[in-house]
């Protein structure tokens, strides 16, 4: 099986949508939460990651924008209610098996309290050994790590809309996994956004 992983998405529609380009004919898509920016929801976003049936977690802008603090956010009109409804009622992690291969999803630490970035150099990445997965996906940083730690491997993909990583020259990322062998292919993409116009 493949399975498409993307995380940070940040109301990037066409980070998404170059994701998917990206991955190709992907068997399950996975989103590890920051499909939305702060206080401003993204019909366009969330409703493709449903339509396209995606495994999605929330991550601490859900977590903000979905809390008391973002109450007036959410009453902006053009909010379409179904799709708010459908995020509000993500978790904040999952534990998936495709593939005879189990995944944990979290988007920062599979450890409470949850939060702490851990970059791909930090030593807290040693403890996502600890979990009781073959694969342990996570976001929140915008940094990509693939690294096999005991028995564990460890995925961030990057971020599929608000790039921050210098290692790849800032660009956006998003992540295959192919079940059968446990390869792990990162893929870099220009974000649309900030592409220089095409002088003739």
């Amino acid at each position: 099986m493949q399975i498409g992983i993307v995380s940070d998405i940040h109301s990037n529609i066409q980070g998404l949508e170059l994701a998917l380009t990206a991955m190709g004919d992907v068997d399950e898509l996975l989103c590890l939460g920051d499909a939305i920016f702060e206080y401003k929801f993204s019909n366009e976003v969330v409703g493709l990651l449903k339509q396209r049936g995606a495994h999605v977690i929330q991550g601490n802008h859900e977590e903000g924008f979905l809390s008391e603090a973002g109450r007036r956010a959410r009453e902006r009109p053009g909010i379409d209610p179904d799709l708010l409804q459908w995020l509000a009622d993500q978790p904040y992690r999952r534990t998936l098996t495709f593939g005879g291969r189990s995944i944990l999803m979290v988007h920062s630490t599979p450890w409470e309290p949850r939060g702490t970035y851990v970059y791909p150099h930090s030593a807290n990445l040693e403890r996502f050994a600890e979990a009781d997965a073959d694969f342990v996906m996570y976001g929140h940083t915008h940094a990509q790590v693939v690294r096999r730690i005991g028995r564990v491997t460890v995925v961030n993909p990057g971020s599929a809309g608000d790039a921050r990583d210098h290692n790849n020259n800032r660009q956006l990322s998003c992540a295959v996994l192919e079940t059968e062998t446990g390869e792990v292919s990162v893929i870099d993409y220009p974000d649309p956004r900030f592409a220089h116009p095409i002088e003739l």
